[in-house]
């Protein structure tokens, strides 16, 4: 899974003259939708809306944007497993929905590797450790974090925007190699992590480097690393995990576009062409540097095996914080 080169380029080109998504496309029946898994206004609807609007001014044909809110974002994936596999509706998520979630819910509505063809990422969101004002100033890494910590008579917290989220696995990663002990706060997304956070109520928090960005002005939240195996180049000053000594402790999440099983070649040919436009005009890659996100592309075949790896590295990570769900 690597950022679009020209060659990717080249290729998304002809699959869009080949599809001839140049003019309406008339052969459709019915309305093209993308299903997001999460409340209007956040990152994931976002780069929903500016695709849908990429595809209208390319093909003259409309995408309706779709909230399937709830449930951590499965229910959208749920709901796509039993829609027509026509190429006509397709899910915008996470991939902590098809990598991480496996291992957490018992009761898992769907199949990750065989409900679902993996079209292409779209967008990667690196992850960032985080301190409020409740943490001294002169605290400026992770291992003076550490020692701070060490030295309070209770635990401190640490906030992300859900359990069972990548970020709150990141953060129980953190604390056990560091060897201190930090209590997990979820929230219901990012935005009342942060006001919490930022208010003092919570030490500390991980969240998507992108989510903080907007407050780092105002000195209210300072990242003391971040979980990509290099620099964020939205924080080039801000060291990565490993950099720091903790070695193996890196997250990723890709947001990429899926189907259902079953959906024929050519209409995942198709979207793939549609989405490799799309990532490459300039309104959208401002839209997605404005939230923290890299744009990105891939095979369907490449993009289905990061995700399986992604999910056989996530295994022993879930299984070492011991916690499970039996939603």
């Amino acid at each position: 899974m690597t950022k679009m080169n020209r060659r990717q380029a080249g290729l998304a080109l002809a699959g869009l003259a080949a599809a001839g998504l140049g003019a309406p496309a008339r052969a459709q029946q019915g309305v093209p939708r993308i299903l997001v898994g999460f409340p209007a206004g956040g990152s994931i609807d976002v780069v929903a809306r500016r695709l849908a609007e990429q595809w209208r001014g390319r093909t003259g044909t409309t995408t309706v944007v779709e909230q399937k809110v709830g449930a951590g974002g499965r229910i959208a994936l749920a709901t796509l497993k039993d829609a027509p596999p026509d190429g006509l509706t397709l899910v915008l998520s996470p991939s902590s929905m098809l990598t991480i979630y496996p291992h957490v819910y018992k009761r898992l509505q769907y199949r990750p590797a065989t409900d679902f063809i993996a079209v292409t990422p779209v967008a990667l969101s690196t992850c960032g450790f985080m301190v409020g004002p409740r943490v001294p100033e002169s605290v400026k890494t992770l291992r003076q974090f550490a020692d701070w910590t060490k030295a309070r008579t209770e635990p401190e917290g640490y906030a992300s925007p859900a359990a069972g989220a990548m970020p709150h696995f990141l953060g129980n990663q953190f604390a056990r190699a560091a060897g201190i002990q930090l209590t997990h706060v979820p929230y219901r997304g990012a935005a009342p992590g942060l006001q919490d956070l930022m208010g003092g109520q919570v030490a500390s928090g991980c969240f998507s480097v992108g989510d903080c960005l907007p407050h780092l002005p105002t000195g209210r939240v300072r990242v003391l690393g971040v979980t990509d195996t290099r620099r964020s180049r939205f924080l080039p000053d801000v060291a990565t995990f490993e950099e720091q000594g903790f070695a193996g402790i890196h997250g990723v999440e890709s947001y990429g576009l899926y189907l259902p099983a079953k959906t024929p070649a050519a209409q995942v040919d198709r979207l793939l062409a549609l989405a490799q436009q799309a990532i490459r005009d300039p309104a959208v890659v401002e839209s997605l540097a404005k939230l923290g996100f890299e744009p990105v592309s891939s095979t369907p075949e490449e993009f289905a095996r990061q995700l399986a790896q992604e999910r056989e590295r996530w295994a022993p990570v879930v299984a070492a914080s011991g916690f499970s769900s039996e939603e």
